[in-house]
């Protein structure tokens, strides 16, 4: 019996249930969450939807977005808590969750496996491939609905197909989400070309003030709360801009650093090729994917950035294997 079918028997042996992914939730944790809250509504199945932060608002659009719970702690109890990409159980930062019994279903290198149930597929494109599995061995139908969020998790988690590691099942869900009626063309431009003119200026306000080392190979970008206030832009318009710098041919790392606080910055980090920025993260206990993978680091702004430049200059001296996934976090 594959892990999705294994899956699936858990479902179908419950009746209620809680479906959350990681705060501060990217495409892939929204349309995963959607198309499986879909799914079990098909089965009759009761379902919460509960996440530490609200949808973005590019994805806020989406059939179902409303129905996303937004709270810090809960006392909502279910029959089973379903969690979505996060390789720890306490990846969702919402807390009440630690009683109920918990079906894991992840594609993060390094996931814990805390779960009563546990699917871990690394091979998976997206955490979206993994619940069209599970979907189908639920033996529910694609509706067009279903097929909309499978292309948000998939199209947003690949960064418009552009990274792996893509097989021939991404392509295949691809075609099947055409077949289901959806209009790709159309909803890649309300995913990607969805935000407001704050973040065309936040995008130059960052890329002019782009610090490259290491002969020009590293980019490191830098914001905070006054930066988009003073473009006019919202913490959402920040979605995706780390992966500009990686157009240029000789850029093959980037890390953007966001201002938590004083002397606290949270860190995305991106990379093309051998470059491995998912062992750069958890030297300070963050984590992530070969290529794109983020942590949080104390210190002045000018100590972490000298940390980090350290740190991705040894990176990208060590040849390694090739993952090339952009997945959020």
């Amino acid at each position: 019996m594959s892990s999705a079918h294994v899956v699936a028997a858990a479902i179908r042996a419950r009746q209620s249930f809680i479906l959350t992914s990681h705060a501060r939730p990217d495409g892939d944790a929204v349309g995963s969450q959607l198309a499986l809250a879909l799914a079990l509504d098909t089965l009759g199945k009761s379902v919460r939807l509960i996440d530490h932060d609200p949808v973005p608002s590019p994805y806020a659009g989406f059939a179902g977005a409303l129905r996303v719970e937004v709270a810090t702690h809960t006392t909502a109890t279910a029959d089973a808590l379903v969690l979505l990409e996060c390789s720890s159980r306490d990846r969702p930062e919402v807390g009440g969750f630690e009683h109920l019994f918990a079906i894991n279903v992840d594609h993060h290198a390094g996931n814990e496996m805390y779960g009563d149930v546990n699917w871990f597929d690394g091979s998976a494109a997206a955490c979206g491939e993994m619940v069209a599995d599970i979907i189908d061995a639920l033996g529910v139908p694609w509706t067009r609905d279903i097929a909309a969020h499978l292309y948000l998790a998939v199209a947003t988690d690949t960064g418009g197909f552009r990274y792996g590691p893509m097989s021939a099942r991404t392509f295949d869900l691809a075609r099947r989400i055409a077949l289901a009626g959806v209009d790709t063309a159309e909803l890649s431009r309300t995913i990607f070309d969805s935000f407001g003119v704050g973040r065309v200026r936040l995008t130059g306000a960052l890329l002019n003030t782009m610090e490259l080392h290491h002969g020009d190979r590293l980019a490191v970008l830098a914001f905070d709360d006054a930066l988009l206030a003073a473009c006019g832009a919202t913490p959402d318009d920040t979605e995706g801009l780390v992966n500009l710098p990686l157009g240029a041919k000789d850029i093959v790392a980037v890390a953007l650093l966001k201002a938590q606080g004083p002397d606290r910055y949270r860190v995305s980090l991106r990379s093309k090729g051998a470059v491995d920025v998912r062992a750069v993260a958890e030297a300070w206990k963050g984590g992530g994917h070969h290529n794109a993978a983020g942590c949080s680091i104390a210190g002045s702004l000018a100590e972490v950035k000298r940390r980090l430049v350290d740190a991705l200059g040894l990176a990208m001296a060590v040849p390694v294997a090739n993952d090339r996934r952009p997945a959020d976090r």
